[in-house]
């Protein structure tokens, strides 16, 4: 994804793992009514974040928007803040502000800036097959950045289905990458760049979360509420700079209608991730964020034009079950 929320596939605050959420002593009534809720709020995640990375794609990859991947984060981050700050008012409550001065998060702004520019620019010059799995490759690098940065360690199990994961993407970078004349989507060796750059940002940026998540005392969304608007300033003030905005009168209304769409999906994206963190824990996000990422590919697969080669087919299928290993190694790790 390419709008900052807190589902780690398509951004980009890791939670740590810990027990699902129990509901014993609650009424039948109520506990199905709470069921009911969660099942419609994970619909609506899954439903959003499957249409938003398809929609960013069709925007970033018109000829009016290419080259305008920090207008559209900031467009972005901006909608994360209004949708955390309605979330934090005292008649929603969903959790409670907790202010820092902007001097004191710098540097998680530039990381978060970043990494978001990076995801934009890889959507924007590659297939989705391979911008998704690629960023499968957030886990062994945050986990590599980790072990060098805090002597971090993960079980060794978990080595050999990374291992799989790796070759699985860099075999349909490959592949992907590969010139077709019955194709006008493949990934680009700029895609490939930015797609692994996006990956090095956003790993980066996890780690710093996770810092800040203790220097700070503050939870995930308490964090990105103070974040966002930040960020948002920073980029808007950057973009009039390095990006030459196209005149609103020459912009189509269906890109307009697909921009507000994508603002809208973003707001759901991060209002259902909020309730099934809370209502199911984050053991439950993890494996939708997993579910997620194989639709993804699928309709990635389904819809486009670009013919995928037996060995793509080979890499994709590496890809996924080394990270469904991965997670289930790990998940059993730390229960």
């Amino acid at each position: 994804m390419t709008t900052p929320s807190l589902d780690n596939p398509d951004s980009e605050v890791v939670y740590t793992i810990d027990e699902e959420k129990t509901q014993d002593g609650i009424p039948s009534d109520e506990q199905s009514g709470s069921s009911i809720r969660l099942l419609i709020w994970m619909t609506v995640n899954i439903l959003s974040t499957v249409a938003i990375v398809f929609t960013n794609k069709s925007v970033l990859s018109h000829a009016m928007l290419r080259n305008s991947q920090i207008s559209f984060a900031a467009y972005h981050f901006t909608i994360t803040g209004l949708t955390l700050w309605v979330t934090s008012r005292p008649w929603c409550g969903w959790f409670e502000p907790k202010p820092v001065s902007a001097y004191r998060i710098l540097h998680l702004v530039a990381a978060m800036c970043i990494q978001v520019i990076f995801q934009n620019l890889a959507l924007a010059h590659s297939s989705v097959i391979f911008h998704q799995l690629a960023r499968l490759l957030l886990t062994p690098a945050t986990a590599l950045l980790n072990y060098i940065l805090y002597q971090s360690s993960i079980p060794r199990a978990a080595f050999l289905p990374l291992i799989v994961l790796c070759t699985g993407v860099g075999v349909v970078s490959y592949y992907d990458s590969l010139p077709s004349s019955r194709s006008t989507e493949s990934t680009s060796a700029q895609g490939i760049f930015f797609a692994f750059s996006g990956v090095c940002a956003s790993a980066m940026y996890t780690v710093l979360v996770g810092r800040y998540h203790k220097k700070l005392q503050m939870s995930s969304m308490q964090l990105l509420l103070n974040q966002a608007p930040v960020s948002a300033a920073v980029l808007l003030c950057v973009a009039p700079w390095v990006e030459t905005f196209p005149t609103v009168s020459t912009v189509p209304e269906s890109l307009w209608l697909s921009i507000l769409a994508s603002g809208i999906m973003a707001c759901l994206v991060n209002l259902s991730q909020f309730y099934i963190i809370d209502a199911a824990g984050p053991v439950t996000s993890t494996v939708i964020g997993q579910l997620k990422t194989c639709i993804i590919v699928g309709l990635g697969w389904v819809l486009s034009d670009h013919v995928v080669s037996h060995q793509s087919i080979a890499g994709i299928l590496m890809a996924l079950t080394g990270m469904s290993l991965y997670m289930k190694i790990i998940l059993k790790h730390q229960k």
